[in-house]
Parts: structure tokens; sequence; C-alpha cells
């Protein structure tokens, strides 16, 4: 029956779509492709072919190369356009042999000669479902893979870290753009990497072109590209960021510092993708963006210094990098994943030393801790890492570093009021974090709304 899907006495497999316009041949080779197991779609021709695929993407179809309407090839080559990793089987009359061979110079796995034998269609069959499996199976190593070795510098097993994790995971294989938000030093670069290499577009470049690197009267072309004669000193064409980031991923940082007058140029090439180069003629570009910033964009869109519409676009996935000292739980394994890296995973940490380090504010993030443990190494008096190997300012700085009975707040003799002191540690906590709301409220470990709160109660303004 065309179009049909009924599966044999046995447990389905694979899904076959048969086309062919010869009923009685479609019927027979229905027949023993049921009967050895598989789950048979069939098309009495090439357009309803077409249709039934659409619908069912099965893993497998065999088609006829005569048919009246849209031919076998016809049919390989929109199978193949709708879904390249679908193995197509052609079927030729003797005497057409150059017709299956043009068909496998397109891209058809095999062909069978009529009349076709039930063994000779059951060993082609069989073995192109072997192929289907040995692919699902790379397909799923590749996953396994990419979890393991493309997320493996996201160290950390907090609550946070893993809300990060999970988000990457979801984004990566799509290609809608990323925000990276949070501080200096918590790992922004990391992240756009390991999107890109657990992407589609993993076998592609991937470009990291920083904005507050490059000066304003270079940035422009150093993006989009320029064609010789654009403007002094350009004695050739040269490629752009966009450009070289073909079929990859485009790592934009420190967003935030883009000037004003590359804003809009910035949201055409995400809006029609398509740039310009200075002196050029628009191109057509197959990138993905990934963008960071540390600023708080919010607040620079409300000054009217960056664009809204250029932060929806940019801000498809949010995703917001915790600080370190917001999950020091995560510390001694970001230690233990240092010291290997820096070939030293045999040496010991005192625990007196891993509570100073855990007590740290660590307000250069993640980067900051790589290099005290770098430094530490390479400076190290024994075979164990303690408290005199620790850099002078973490041993100084860090809360009950002064001994027990040292208090981390100086109140006056005369009392303090509770509410005066809760004003004094929102307006710190604004300040350390240059008044970027959700670094404060997380460093306050509260909610951003209720920091809004505070600083309306005790009327709060960033001056």
């Amino acid at each position: 029956m065309s179009g049909s899907a009924r599966a044999g006495g046995k447990p389905a497999k694979t899904s076959v779509l048969v086309v062919d316009d010869d009923a009685s041949l479609r019927r027979v080779t229905e027949y023993h492709l049921e009967q050895a197991g598989y789950r048979v779609l069939t098309a009495a021709d090439g357009l309803e072919g077409v249709k039934v695929f659409r619908e069912e993407r099965p893993a497998l179809v065999i088609t006829d190369l005569q048919m009246p309407g849209l031919s076998g090839l016809g049919v390989l080559d929109q199978v193949k356009a709708l879904a390249p990793e679908t193995l197509v089987i052609v079927i030729t009359a003797f005497g057409t042999i150059e017709q299956a061979v043009d068909a496998m110079k397109k891209g058809a796995h095999d062909f069978l000669t009529k009349p076709v034998s039930r063994d000779a269609l059951l060993m082609v069959v069989d073995k192109a479902c072997r192929l289907l499996g040995l692919q699902e199976e790379n397909r799923r190593l590749r996953e396994q893979l990419a979890d393991r070795v493309e997320f493996s510098h996201l160290v950390g097993n907090s609550d946070a870290m893993r809300q990060v994790l999970e988000i990457v995971r979801r984004a990566a294989p799509s290609d809608a753009t990323v925000l990276l938000t949070g501080e200096s030093g918590t790992g922004k670069e990391l992240v756009a990497r390991a999107i890109h290499q657990a992407s589609e577009r993993s076998s592609g470049p991937f470009v990291a072109v920083n904005c507050a690197a490059i000066p304003a009267d270079l940035l422009e072309s150093e993006l989009f590209g320029h064609v010789r004669g654009a403007f002094t000193g350009a004695v050739s064409d040269r490629a752009g960021k966009f450009e070289r980031a073909t079929g990859g991923t485009l790592f934009l940082d420190e967003i935030g510092e883009l000037p004003a007058a590359l804003q809009p140029k910035l949201l055409r090439a995400l809006q029609e993708h398509e740039i310009e180069p200075v002196g050029g003629l628009a191109k057509r570009i197959d990138v993905r963006v990934v963008a960071a910033t540390n600023r708080d964009i919010e607040s620079a869109m409300s000054t009217g210094a960056f664009r809204e519409d250029l932060y929806y676009r940019l801000a498809v996935i949010t995703v917001e990098l915790p600080p370190l000292r917001s999950r020091p739980d995560d510390i001694p394994l970001l230690v233990r994943h240092f010291l290997a890296k820096h070939a030293a995973a045999e040496l010991q940490v005192s625990a007196a030393a891993m509570a100073l380090l855990g007590r740290y504010a660590w307000p250069g993030n993640v980067r900051e801790l790589e290099n005290a443990i770098q430094r530490m190494v390479v400076l190290r008096r024994g075979d164990r890492l303690d408290v005199d190997d620790l850099p002078a300012k973490i041993r100084d700085e860090a809360p009950g570093a002064r001994g027990a009975t040292d208090s981390v707040l100086q109140l006056p003799e005369a009392g303090y009021s509770l509410e005066a002191l809760e004003r004094e540690a929102v307006l710190q906590a604004l300040q350390r974090s240059r008044w970027n709301q959700s670094r404060a409220a997380a460093f306050l470990r509260i909610p951003r709304h209720v920091l809004l709160y505070r600083m309306e109660k005790y009327g709060i303004q960033k001056p």
C-alpha cells in the first residue's frame, strides 16, 4: 500500500523507504524486508517518496532509477539535501549501469540490478544497516567524548557551576548567539571554546577578538575587513575576523566596550548574516557569535552607551559565570585541576593551606587562583604545599588568617545601627562590583530583586 508503514513479524529494526512505480516489484521488496524484521515505508513515485521521507525520515531509502516524473536521481538529490547522512540504494535495470555509477558519484550508498533476488536485497540492506550502526555508535561516542573533553576545563561541582554546564550543554548544538557575563577571570573564553567544541561547527575555526584591546579606529577593519585603497595604508584586501571565522565561531570578548559607531554594523551582521568590509561590497557570512562582557550592559543601555536591539540579538542565550568567592566548595577541585595542568599532580596540599585558599576572596577569580597555584608549584620548598608556600596576600588577607580572636567587623564601642551596617554592606558590594547589580547581589548572596529593594530602602544610587 502506497505510503504505508507496517512492521513485520520480527521486532522492528531500521526504517526503510521503498520508492518504485512498479507495484508488483514494490510489494515483493516490501515483503522480503518485512520478513527480515525491517519497518517498511513505500511510495509509488518519486514525488510521493520525497513526501514520505520528509514526514518519516527513514534511515535508509531504496529507489528505482527509472520512474516517470521525478526520477530516482531526483529522489537521491532531494533526500541528500534534506538529510545528508541518509543512505540511499538505487535499483537499475540491466544495461543502464552507467546511471547507477552516476548515482554513486552523487552520493548513493550502493546499487542493485534488476531482477533483484531476495538474497542480494537483504545482503545490501544488511551491509547498509551495519554502517548505520557504526555511524550511530560514532555519534554517541563523540557526544560522550565532548562531555568529557570539551567541558573538562570547566571545573566545578557546585550548584552554580552545574547550572552553567547544563545551559552550555543545551546551547552548544544550536546556532543561537550566546552572551557570557561575569567578572574578569571567571573563565568566559574557556566557556566560549567549550561551546564551539561541542557544536556542529567544531571542525571550523574558533576566532577570538578582544574589543577593548584594539583601538576604535582599527576595530572596524579588524572585524569586517577592508579592500585595497579603502584608507591610507590599505595596500591590499584583508579579510576581517568575521570572514576568518567562516564555518566556525567568532568570540567577541569585552563586547561592552564596542564603540557606538560600530554597533549598527554588528547588529546588521547578526540580523542579515551579512558584513560590509571597509570600502567594499556586502558579503554573506556563516558564523556563530559568542560574546562576553564583565560590564553591566543593562546600565549601559539605560545611558544609551549600548544599543538595546543589539543586546537582545546577542543575548538570545545568556550565561552568567559565578565569581569564585561564591563557590568556595569548588576550590579544592580547581586546585587539583591546576596542579595536574602544571605537571604537579603528585603534590599534596595541607589542610591549613587549603582552608586559607577557600577563605580568600579571589578578586581575580579562577585566573588568579591558577596563577597562585602555578607560583606555588614553581617556588615550593618540598613535596607538599603548605601555608608558607601561599602568596603573602592570601596568608594576610584571608579572613581568619590573623587569628581566631580577630573580628572581620570593626564596630565602634558606642554601638552601631544594624540598618546602617546593612546599608554599608550593600554600598560596598556595589562599589566592589563597579555597580554591576547582578554581581553585587551574588557577592551578598541575595537575589537581585532583594538588592534593588535594599538600594531603594537606603536611597543608594549610582554616582
